[in-house]
């Protein structure tokens, strides 16, 4: 097993571990709605210090169920996502170009016939070829 992999499998072990020891360990058993996101919490936060709060501002959309709220939320993680892959995909076969058009610098030209046109062909051009 080389390094990359360990590091991958370890990665994995991890991202694991952070998904399933909060419900294996029961942390959110004493609230009413365990794993509620931090917008909930903080507004729930706020109306405790503070009942007669008025929010400035109300959102754009209200989706009409909560369904549809973690539906959209789930298409703009897939879209981050997407984008983020794009990105890194990029990134990596711009290196690996780079690093191939630098090993073809380095091998020595072996200067066969096949690879570089003779000079009757080049100066002559294409109607020496139709003749």
């Amino acid at each position: 097993m080389n390094r990359n992999t360990k590091i991958n499998a370890l990665l994995l072990l991890v991202v694991a571990a952070l998904a399933v020891l909060p419900l294996a360990l029961g942390l959110g058993d004493h609230k009413e709605e365990p794993f509620t996101g931090a917008d909930a919490e903080a507004e729930t936060a706020i109306t405790e210090i503070e009942p007669d709060y008025e929010p400035w501002f109300s959102p754009l959309y209200e989706p009409p169920s909560g369904e549809i709220e973690s539906a959209l939320f789930a298409v703009q993680a897939a879209l981050g996502a997407g984008v983020l892959a794009y990105y890194f995909g990029v990134h990596r076969g711009r290196r690996q170009g780079e690093e191939r058009a630098l090993a073809r610098q380095d091998t020595p030209d072996t200067g066969s016939a096949a690879s570089a046109p003779s000079a009757e062909s080049t100066s002559a051009g294409p109607a020496a070829e139709r003749a």
